[in-house]
């Protein structure tokens, strides 16, 4: 079973096993919703755990989980992932991808034809950037129009324009 990341478990707060967590998803509405995570240092590690509460506040979720209602339990579960299956993942609108669906897709140039598979995406802060693996290196391609013409999940490829230019 393949899991994704969706927090991280930053501190305990009071006495009641309330978790301070930051969201690693463009839905932190998501976290109000969730009824159970699978919570572990690791996803091979990590353990279903029901929701006892949740709530969002200053760009945070704070969260209690079922058998971590104390401070100290809280506290162990402190530098931890909380994880949701794929079939947990909210839906995303046309034209948008979760990360994890774009990392394998073939790269196309529309001149060139195929020159790489997507290894990588680097979120940065004006935008994504594509790791294309060529097979004799890697290439960074901005995720941005003046550079991707088309996506298509369904046949795996990515369409780029002017690849050339950042080899």
């Amino acid at each position: 079973m393949e899991l994704f990341l969706t927090g991280i478990v930053l501190k305990p707060k009071g006495l009641k096993g309330e978790l301070k967590v930051k969201p690693v998803t463009d839905f932190p509405e998501s976290f109000l919703k969730r009824r159970e995570y699978y919570v572990g240092k690791t996803p091979e590690a990590a353990v279903l755990r029901k929701v006892v509460s949740a709530k969002l506040n200053q760009g945070f979720a704070w969260i209690v989980l079922e058998g971590a209602g104390s401070r100290e339990a809280a506290e162990a579960l402190a530098g931890c992932g909380l994880y949701v299956t794929g079939d947990a993942l909210e839906s995303l609108p046309d034209g948008r991808a979760y990360i994890h669906d774009l990392i394998g897709l073939d790269a196309f140039d529309e001149a060139e034809g195929r020159v790489g598979k997507i290894s990588d995406v680097l979120q940065m802060p004006a935008h994504d950037v594509y790791e294309v693996d060529t097979g004799s290196g890697k290439v960074l391609v901005p995720a941005v129009e003046d550079f991707i013409i088309e996506t298509d999940l369904e046949k795996g490829i990515v369409m780029l324009r002017r690849f050339r230019e950042f080899m």
